[in-house]
């Protein structure tokens, strides 16, 4: 059974289009969701990140700097000491926050740690709920209930994934 060439040929027109690899060039590497981690965490010292994360200065520094040319953090002079610096989030690094929780809760269901630590909502102390998708009127929705829709209007659909059937003899 073979797939449709047109299938391969709307996934690259769209994936040329897709933020998604510009993003990851920016924040998808283990020490930058750390790093975003840590500041989502009231990290912002230089010397805390290196303490908390365990990374060496010169890994830090750059990633650091990556991060604030690519407005993921703000860098000012610290007013306690003006020797020091102090990271901070921006809007555009608090965005984050659903991505690093989502990727956190992957991790805790598909066995890569555990964590005693739970989020919690700061008003009534109780934990917040799972990260899912949600359609408008609020369903939960899985991966093959999406489609993808062209600002024209085109709908596509991914093809259903080919099955692999176990040989009964082997």
């Amino acid at each position: 059974m073979t797939r449709d060439i047109s299938h391969i040929d709307a996934f690259k027109a769209a994936a040329m289009r897709c933020p998604l690899p510009s993003a990851i060039d920016l924040i998808g590497e283990k020490w930058a969701f750390l790093i975003v981690r840590g500041a989502l965490n009231g990290l912002q010292h230089f010397e805390e990140f290196q303490a908390c994360l365990g990374i060496a200065r010169n890994i830090l520094s750059d990633r650091l700097a990556k991060m604030v040319t690519g407005g993921i953090l703000q860098r000012a002079a610290d007013p306690c000491d003006r020797r020091k610096v102090i990271y901070s989030l921006t809007a555009k690094g608090e965005a984050l926050l659903p991505v690093v929780l989502a990727l956190r809760q992957w991790g805790m269901d598909w066995g890569h740690g555990t964590n005693d630590r739970i989020v919690a909502d700061a008003r009534d102390g109780k934990p917040i709920g799972r990260i899912a998708i949600h359609a408008h009127d609020g369903r939960e929705l899985a991966l093959h209930e999406l489609t993808w829709v062209e600002s024209d209007g085109r709908e596509y659909r991914r093809p259903e994934p080919l099955r692999i059937v176990k040989n009964a003899a082997a």
